[in-house]
């Protein structure tokens, strides 16, 4: 008998794969149980064991594909196995938007939320798209993280990472071996504009001195300390330590494009504004924008941004979204907004509702929290017009999404 976080005997069962489902797994059902397993391929007839038992699934690892799928390939990368950053390399690019087409159709679906339109899909070249690649350091070793584990997995090489991070890679894979490399330096992500290099500091278990930048300047060709100017859109965007960029060097001009498509008007509304990547395409569409952005050195790179292309028509406040909205009495023509992962929120969702907009943008890297917040705002009378699935992470399960909302 098992309780609801373990199993004791867990013989190995063999099934089919009947679905992916968002978050990367494969969804099986065999004797009245679910089973979620990584790395498959729906019509892979698999042999697995239960790991663990939750209230209405069992996680599982699979011990052998014991007939694959016909839509089973070889993945790209050596580490695709064990490595935790990719999903769905084993499935031809192909594959893997159709079933995240499925992906998103289904969340709608079980969230009883009507898209009658069809989603378009935009997507690029596959492979060398990151510009920005976190990696994580241990016993003089780089690699990634393995799926559900905090073990790493030393790569030389990352396919879906520029050439230029991959440059940078080859020579962190030397140095980290070196005596002077801080120990205490978990995690450290690169971001690139091709020439140059931004080393930001995400996890370590004591201050890393000026020095060990210092040192990086020397090994690494291109490594800058402070930002650096990334062209996109048509812009050339300054981008601080720790301010967010899109990741997928090849598509960030289309997402720009695609976000602000069709608009115009008098006043347009960027909320999550950031360095200003949709804030400065707005300003020559709109009378005038106000861009919301809470973190402080994002805000200094947009102002600097509005300054480089003496754009006067945009207004920046530096504020919480949720306060900016609760507060806002007017109503803009557009409300543009691009949150994180988490989503709007119950706070910003209620407000936009309230607002009543004639229309929004959503930019989502979530579908689950876009659903969600969506629930909200077609409950009071919003319908979207058009769902766009704009492919920023291939190869994962993640998944970028640009929807259009108009009042009914």
């Amino acid at each position: 008998m098992s309780n609801s976080n373990s199993l004791t005997e867990s013989p190995t069962e063999t099934f089919p794969v009947e679905k992916l489902v968002y978050g990367g797994a494969g969804l099986a059902r065999h004797q009245g149980r679910v089973y979620m397993l990584p790395k498959v391929v729906p019509g892979d007839v698999v042999e697995a064991m239960a790991k663990k038992s939750k209230s209405n699934f069992i996680d599982a690892r699979v011990e052998q594909i014991v007939t694959p799928s016909p839509d089973r390939i070889e993945p790209a990368c050596r580490h695709f196995a064990r490595c935790g950053g990719c999903h769905y390399q084993m499935m031809s690019y192909e594959k893997q938007l159709e079933w995240k087409r499925a992906i998103l159709r289904e969340l709608f679906e079980r969230a009883r939320l009507t898209l009658d339109v069809e989603i378009e899909t935009i997507s690029a070249e596959p492979w060398g798209y990151r510009n920005r690649t976190q990696f994580h350091f241990h016993d003089g070793k780089v690699g990634f993280l393995e799926v559900a584990s905090h073990k790493l997995v030393p790569v030389d090489q990352c396919p879906v990472s520029s050439p230029k991070i991959n440059e940078v890679l080859k020579v962190l894979n030397l140095i980290a071996k070196d005596h002077r490399f801080p120990k205490f330096l978990k995690s450290l992500e690169v971001f690139t504009n091709e020439t140059d290099v931004q080393l930001n500091v995400v996890d370590t278990n004591a201050p890393i001195a000026r020095h060990f930048f210092e040192w990086m300047e020397h090994e690494i060709k291109g490594v800058k300390s402070g930002a650096i100017q990334y062209g996109a859109a048509g812009y050339d965007w300054k981008v601080s330590y720790r301010s967010f960029f899109q990741v997928n060097r090849f598509l960030v001009d289309a997402l720009a494009d695609l976000s602000v498509r069709g608009l115009n008007g008098a006043h347009a509304l960027d909320l999550y504004a950031g360095v200003g990547l949709f804030s400065l395409p707005l300003s020559k569409k709109f009378e005038r924008v106000t861009a919301v952005e809470s973190g402080k050195v994002a805000m200094y790179d947009l102002e600097a941004n509005s300054r480089n292309y003496s754009v006067e028509n945009v207004r920046i406040v530096q504020a919480n979204v949720d306060a900016y909205l609760t507060d806002l009495t007017e109503k803009p023509d557009v409300i543009l907004a691009d949150p994180p992962r988490s989503g709007l929120g119950k706070v910003a969702a209620e407000q936009l509702a309230r607002v009543q907009s004639p229309e929004l943008r959503l930019v989502s890297c979530d579908p689950s929290t876009l659903v969600r917040d969506l629930q909200v705002l077609m409950a009071t009378g919003y319908k979207v017009e058009e769902m766009v699935l704009i492919d920023l992470f291939p190869n994962t399960f993640h998944m970028e999404t640009v929807t259009k909302l108009k009042l009914a």
